[in-house]
């Protein structure tokens, strides 16, 4: 018979979560204080009508980075035989994630950006279905950042085609 969980158990679960959410946002953000948005050549770029408020950026890249890093507990606290190629395309795919920033605002090089963030999208993609197979609720909160990827692709080619 097993054993029911304790809140000691509860208490290290949530610390782990909370972790999880704490690091990822912290890698997640960490080149946007490197390379900003708040250079003399990112300010003469023309934009598309579509780009969003600037606050807007931090608030959701926190929130997904929040509910990724979530899916990505599960993942980790499962005991599935494919947890381990599942983490490993969540690493790929932050690291390219991270990548993302540099290329655009360091290098001031939208298309090298736009290839970065294409091999994002792939990389999402990969890990949505990797998760997947560990735990569907885990895929199910990556939903949302593909959905936020392909709009930041859509976005970077037209920043791309208007400059």
């Amino acid at each position: 018979m097993a054993s029911e969980p304790t809140s000691e158990d509860d208490r290290s679960g949530l610390l782990s979560l909370l972790g999880a959410v704490v690091v990822v946002n912290a890698v997640g953000a960490a080149p946007a204080f490197a390379f900003t948005p708040d250079t003399p050549w990112f300010r003469s770029l023309e934009r598309p009508w579509f780009y969003p408020p600037e606050f807007l950026f931090a608030v959701v890249w926190t929130l997904l980075f929040t509910l990724i890093a979530v899916g990505a507990w599960l993942v980790w606290r499962s005991t599935s035989p494919y947890r381990s190629r599942a983490l490993a395309l969540f690493v790929v795919q932050m690291l390219l994630n991270v990548a993302w920033t540099p290329a655009f605002f360091g290098l001031e090089a939208p298309l090298l950006a736009l290839g970065v963030v294409l091999a994002l999208w792939i990389a999402v993609v990969a890990t949505i279905g990797a998760f997947r197979r560990v735990d569907g609720r885990a895929a199910l909160l990556l939903v949302p950042y593909l959905a936020w990827v392909s709009f930041a692709a859509v976005l970077n080619y037209e920043l791309w085609r208007l400059n």
